[in-house]
């Protein structure tokens, strides 16, 4: 098994390391392992998984939903929940700094991607908290770290993918996420009052007072939140209330983006064309690596690899609290060299089987280890939100990492949270069932 082990990591790092494709990494590894370890013949086990890989119901809604997201992208959206949300915390303590956090998690709820949410609100909210005076500091960190909850609120891309490949149901992981991901959004805005109060607003960094508005004006002005409040609650409650699936609703998700984008007047030929084809190509980026992780699984599975590895660590005797220790370390580490989606297809293949052993429930685990994914966003040196924000304000990775630490610390006990309350995140997919 050492050996086999140290063949497989080998085979990855390399493949990783010379720049290849991470589909093309995880097909390598798990040819290698079939080929040298194995009597079995890799070709028609390759052929038998991507077919499989490629062929079924709920994979469809992924590509439906980046779709959606995509529309919405080009649609002004961020432009209107910045003037939707802004009237009304100004008497919040840290004011306008709640937008990026508000406006990432309602951005999250209809795009799914963390890093297109931090582009969209960032380029908006950015400028605008730099002119007005805020700390450049704190809006860097609560933009950075808010908009790693595009994994995690639903209608979330990597819940889908996990779902898919770990054969759990879509609707259940999407209602176990709105717990959690509303704990993570509290934490946040409370340490951000916490600042203003302690050191924000003595200091002058929490901008100037914009609270005189008239009521009208304020209501004009959130008006434009409707429509994209009134598209999340569609998705979420159509799904909950078992009127829809994931599928379904995302393809009335896509219809009702559509009508948004009209709405605000940024959608025509080209808006339509350009969202098409970047949903087709992420859709196939990720399809692929979805039926590569699932030739590595199908080899792992041939080795005896992870059975192995079950046993071994059950005889250790790990209690549930060290196991979810070590495995949080690992997840950090390796999120520090993979993107999210990767190092859920790729750990999944190899560590779905402790996960019995250890009595996990594999709905929380599935959100457990997307909050572990978010915090590798905001990790270098491959936290893709570090170098969003980078590409946006011009500043060094240290610097904007420096900003997210304390948002960072906050996912960590947001997961000792869910860990002491499970209910946190099975309390909905629970009530579904009843």
């Amino acid at each position: 098994m050492l050996t086999l082990s140290l063949a497989a990591i080998v085979t990855l790092a390399l493949l990783l390391g010379s720049g290849v494709w991470i589909a093309f990494a995880l097909i390598g590894t798990a040819w290698v392992a079939l080929e040298f370890f194995t009597p079995f013949a890799p070709g028609p086990i390759l052929a038998s998984d991507f077919w499989g890989a490629s062929y079924g119901w709920d994979l469809t809604a992924l590509p439906m939903f980046i779709w959606m997201g995509e529309i919405l992208f080009r649609s002004g959206l961020a432009d209107n929940m910045f003037r939707g949300l802004s009237p009304w915390l100004n008497r919040l303590p840290g004011r306008l700094l709640h937008t990026n956090i508000i406006g990432s998690g309602l951005f999250a709820a209809v795009c799914g991607s963390s890093a297109a949410t931090c582009a969209t609100v960032g380029k908006m909210t950015l400028p605008e908290l730099e002119r007005r005076g805020y700390d450049t500091q704190m809006a860097i960190g609560t933009l950075a770290s808010a908009s790693t909850l595009g994994l995690l609120i639903p209608p979330s891309i990597v819940l889908i993918v996990y779902g898919v490949v770990t054969e759990q149901s879509i609707s259940r992981l999407f209602m176990a996420g709105i717990g959690p991901g509303l704990l993570i959004l509290s934490l946040f805005m409370s340490y951000l009052i916490l600042w203003a109060l302690l050191k924000g607003n003595r200091d002058g960094l929490t901008g100037r007072d914009e609270s005189s508005l008239p009521l009208l004006q304020k209501l004009r002005q959130t008006w434009s939140l409707l429509p994209i409040l009134a598209l999340i609650g569609g998705i979420i409650l159509s799904i909950y209330g078992g009127l829809a699936s994931p599928t379904e609703a995302a393809a009335v998700g896509v219809v009702l983006s559509m009508l948004i984008a009209r709405w605000n007047g940024h959608f025509g030929r080209a808006t339509f064309q350009a969202s098409l084809f970047a949903a087709i190509r992420t859709s196939c980026m990720i399809a692929f690596i979805i039926a590569g992780a699932s030739f590595l699984t199908s080899a792992m599975g041939f080795t005896q690899v992870p059975m192995q590895l079950a046993r071994a660590i059950g005889e250790m005797g790990l209690s549930p609290t060290l196991l979810l220790v070590a495995l949080t370390l690992l997840l950090l580490v390796m999120g520090c060299f993979l993107d999210g989606i990767s190092l859920i297809l790729l750990i999944t293949a190899i560590i779905m089987p402790l996960i019995g052993v250890a009595g996990f429930d594999p709905i929380w685990f599935g959100i457990y280890l997307v909050i572990v994914v978010e915090m590798s966003q905001i990790t270098p040196p491959v936290g893709f939100n570090l170098f969003v924000i980078q590409g946006l304000t011009g500043r060094d990775i240290l610097t904007i990492t420096r900003a997210t630490l304390p948002f960072f610390l906050l996912m960590l006990l947001a997961i000792a949270l869910l860990y002491r309350f499970p209910e946190i995140a099975l309390y909905l997919p629970q009530a579904m069932t009843r």
